[in-house]
């Protein structure tokens, strides 16, 4: 058999880059879209958290280093990112004195969610060692409550002792945790191994027992005994205080042991890892000038110290050079099949620079993106031949490196996670990974399947290369959200939405390449034996066995996280197994990463809450907002197509009717139903669940639906919160606001209206108030000011809409609120007490100015599933 000849080295071109070549035109049927779609991508809201626990403990000397948690230090520095990118409107100075609640808004990352039905094996039970009371300590009378905690969130700050009780299904019971919060600096940060224990594996905690004579402690946990070593050897009881783990519900253990011997900070390990850009050639003119203007900002907004590199990719990968001065010129590979070794190997280790650091190629960056022109055949943009999937391959190669990296045993890792970041017009269509160009096509189904494979195993490829992907999709073509999720969600990225190639998504590109990161992320969770973990939702799979340490009784459930991201969080559901006969319960959650720094860090969360006997007590300690997100995941997680949404609306229906008939009373004088006033509040955010973008029928398209589906139940409580039920702020006089219910009975003429529904921001102004020239741009200054402050630091960063009252886009706003206009008048006024400030005129024109509707209002709703409305809080 006669031996094939080698593979041709890459070509060598010069700028302008070549156009695509003429691909084989297909025939294309295109989705249909829905009559009614959202006009925005998918976003995030700001944050509405609690009070971060703040701890103040003396430390001694040999434990804290000093230059750990200062302000000035490269980890707090890079704990946000910058704000928006050059072409921005700046922003106004934050004088709009508003604030209902403490809020730190956080950047936001995603992946798509995996539901792990977990069951977890018996655990030992709490039982008491014989400890002399007059030589222990307990560490635990001073805590901070689980409900100030913005790590972790329960939906009830007690738990029912009877077990038929607390495993009511429609309430249920559970928690949020945010595993990855502040990850660049920990309140807490210990340079040392922590002490753990040798029967179960749990750490030593605020709430253990100490023999302060031989610094023994007991395991919260399982009960058993262990040593420190001597360290817990204590005069008294308060000197116990001064090591963090016996003080504080959060600690971090930065891990100095054999896995990183001799490790020394870096001042900024950010300047080794590089960006590949890879840029959809398959580009109309329109959309091309603006995705140049937004590469353009980009690399004018990254640190000199940045290193990056730029393909672009159509029937071919063109690999641009840097090389070549001021002239813009790339190296170009087939796109049909995977690079051949040959090829990659010339790229590697041929004359030419594919990565280079921004302070010596900025110019050469900016002739890049002028050199790029728009596609010329007059083929849909659907049936564009564009070869993702090779293009990934060829970064990864790149970013890999030549084997002689590999010296000694040791791979030479770059700090933090490298990033792919994929500036996506389109479809996968052409080479591995690809779907054909036609839904049509007889064989779609089995190759959508094998493409989705595919895309899965080369996310894989991508993390364990420590390389993070993240997909950048903005037009009106249809991407195929189902082939590309999976890329993203294996290596720890996230798909994003846009309409086109703009501002928001040239501010999406600088906050996804700047965004703080832990890679090799791995979540261990512990609990006492009383309780279950029946499911966890979020941004992670269940650990091999290998990929852990495990103790002789180790009942732990461990999850794998892609990558650690600052606002992603896992929702768990639980139950009781038996009857609770102790005072208490524990819970312990470790999460260990490896920091941008690339420092082994262990995070340890441990919570304590109290048992009750009583349902009134236990009802008085639900949170009602927990509760919602955590029934909003679990019955999202459900919704996967849109005749789903229709069943999961219908389910949310019994949810309330069960809680009602499980937990209410009978109302007097009536054959209905009242709910419980201790959760008042959870009616109404299931109202707005049922009728909004997330199960209702707002969003039109199944792409934007996925989407959303998967950026909601891997977010943080204070995003998934506004996700369900809208913030509305009312503009007032002299630039405040008034945050109200979120009810129709806020679109006044008179005034201007902010609606945050976390994945979109709009502006409403009242007919009567822009008519008034002067008065509405104040007003309109002011709330875009606010929208401004509410999403400076959100990722995928929001396109704010702004309309005035009558206009066609006003639709989408109105279809978020709550139609109380149609409730009586005492009805409205309760939940809506800023009515008792209308004059009878403005009343009058306020009635007369809405549009009859078949949509029930929240009492009509609720009295159709024959209960009594919930009293106003």
């Amino acid at each position: 058999m006669a031996t094939p000849p080698p593979a041709p080295p890459p070509t060598h071109t010069h700028s302008p880059p070549p156009n695509p070549s003429t691909p084989t035109p297909r025939p294309e049927r295109r989705p249909s879209p829905l009559a009614f779609s959202s006009p925005v991508p998918p976003r995030f809201s700001p944050q509405r958290s609690p009070h971060d626990p703040s701890s103040s403990t003396q430390t001694p000397p040999a434990m804290l280093s000093p230059s750990v948690n200062n302000a000035n230090s490269p980890a707090s520095k890079f704990s946000t990112p910058p704000g928006p990118p050059v072409f921005s409107s700046p922003l106004r100075p934050a004088a709009v004195p508003f604030r209902t609640s403490p809020a730190s808004p956080q950047p936001v990352a995603f992946s798509l969610p995996s539901m792990l039905p977990t069951s977890s094996s018996p655990r030992y039970s709490n039982g008491s060692v014989g400890l002399q009371p007059q030589t222990s300590a307990g560490i635990e009378e001073e805590f901070t409550h689980v409900g100030e905690s913005p790590y972790v969130l329960f939906s009830a700050h007690k738990v029912l002792k009877h077990k038929k009780q607390a495993n009511v299904p429609s309430l249920g019971f559970g928690a949020l945790v945010s595993p990855g919060r502040g990850i660049s600096s920990g309140p807490q940060v210990v340079q040392r191994d922590p002490h753990r224990c040798q029967n179960c594996g749990a750490y030593a905690n605020m709430y253990c027992k100490i023999l302060i004579g031989s610094g023994q402690w007991q395991c919260v946990i399982c009960g058993k005994l262990n040593g420190s070593e001597g360290e817990y050897i204590a005069p008294s009881k308060e000197d116990l205080r001064n090591w963090p783990e016996l003080s504080s519900p959060l600690v971090d253990f930065v891990q100095t042991g054999n896995k990183r011997p001799g490790y020394v900070p870096v001042s900024d390990s950010r300047m080794s890892a590089p960006i590949f850009l890879l840029i959809d050639e398959c580009l109309d003119e329109a959309h091309l000038q603006h995705l140049q203007s937004s590469l353009h900002a980009f690399v004018d907004s990254l640190p000199q110290s940045s290193r990056i590199g730029i393909l672009s990719y159509g029937r071919t990968v063109s690999i641009y050079d840097f090389s070549e001065g001021s002239m813009a010129s790339a190296d170009v590979l087939p796109g049909e099949k995977s690079p051949s070794q040959e090829s990659l190997k010339s790229l590697i280790y041929g004359t030419g620079i594919y990565l280079s650091s921004i302070h010596a190629s900025l110019p050469v960056a900016h002739t890049i993106f002028s050199s790029m022109r728009p596609y010329k055949l007059k083929l849909a943009e659907a049936s564009r031949d564009r070869c993702l999937g090779t293009a990934v391959e060829v970064a990864l190669a790149l970013i890999q490196g030549p084997a002689a990296e590999v010296s000694r045993g040791i791979v030479k890792r770059s700090g933090g996670n490298c990033r792919i970041i994929v500036c996506a017009g389109g479809p996968n269509t052409y080479g591995p990974g690809s779907v054909p160009h036609s839904f049509s096509h007889p064989n779609y189904p089995y190759m959508e399947k094998t493409a989705i494979k595919w895309m899965e195993d080369l996310g894989h490829r991508a993390h364990q290369h420590d390389t993070v992907v993240d997909i950048l999709c903005a037009g009106q073509c249809p991407v195929r959200v189902p082939v590309l999720q999976p890329l993203a969600k294996a290596s720890g990225g996230v798909l994003i939405l846009n309409d086109d190639f703009g501002e928001a998504f040239g501010v999406n590109l600088q906050r996804a390449s700047l965004r703080a990161a832990g890679s090799h992320g791995l979540l261990e969770i512990r609990g006492s034996d009383d309780i279950d973990i029946t499911q966890i939702i979020g941004p992670g799979e269940e650990a091999h066995l290998d990929t852990h340490e495990t103790f002789k009784n180790d009942t732990s459930i461990c999850i794998q996280m892609p990558s650690v991201e600052e606002t992603q969080s896992f929702a768990l559901s639980m139950e009781t197994k038996r009857d609770i006969k102790s005072e208490c319960v524990y819970f312990q959650f470790v999460v260990r990463y490896s920091n941008i720094y690339q420092a082994e860090i262990s995070r340890v969360i441990t919570v304590r809450l109290p048992t009750v006997g009583s349902v009134s007590a236990y009802l008085e300690s639900v949170q009602d907002e927990v509760a919602s997100v955590l029934i909003a995941k679990r019955t999202l997680l459900q919704a996967k197509t849109s005749s789903d949404a229709v069943d999961m609306r219908k389910m949310v229906d019994e949810r309330v009717r069960d809680i009602a008939l499980k937990f209410g009373t009978l109302a007097p004088n009536s054959k209905l139903n009242r709910f419980p006033k201790e959760l008042s509040l959870l009616p109404e955010s299931l109202f707005h669940l049922r009728r909004g973008p997330l199960l209702g029928g707002i969003v039109g398209h199944e792409d934007e639906r996925s989407v959303l589906r998967s950026l909601f139940l891997n977010a943080s409580f204070d995003l998934s919160l506004c996700m369900v039920a809208p913030r509305c702020l009312m503009h007032r006089d002299g630039g405040t606001f008034e945050e109200l219910p979120a009810y129709d009975l806020a679109m006044q003429s008179d005034a201007a209206v902010v609606l945050d529904h976390g994945t979109d921001v709009f502006i409403w102004l009242g007919a009567e108030l822009s008519a008034q020239e002067g008065k509405s741009a104040a007003a309109l200054a002011a709330c875009r000011t606010l929208a401004e402050e509410l999403s400076e630091f959100r990722f995928p960063a929001p396109r704010i809409l702004a309309f005035k009252e009558g206009s066609s886009q006003a639709r989408y706003f109105v279809s978020r609120l709550i139609p109380a206009h149609k409730d009586p008048p005492y009805e409205q006024e309760a939940r809506f007490p800023q009515l008792r400030s209308l004059n009878v005129e403005q009343r009058a024109k306020l009635k007369s100015s809405f549009i009859h509707f078949d949509d029930p209002s929240l009492c009509e709703w609720m009295r159709s599933l024959k209960l009594a409305p919930p009293e106003p809080s």
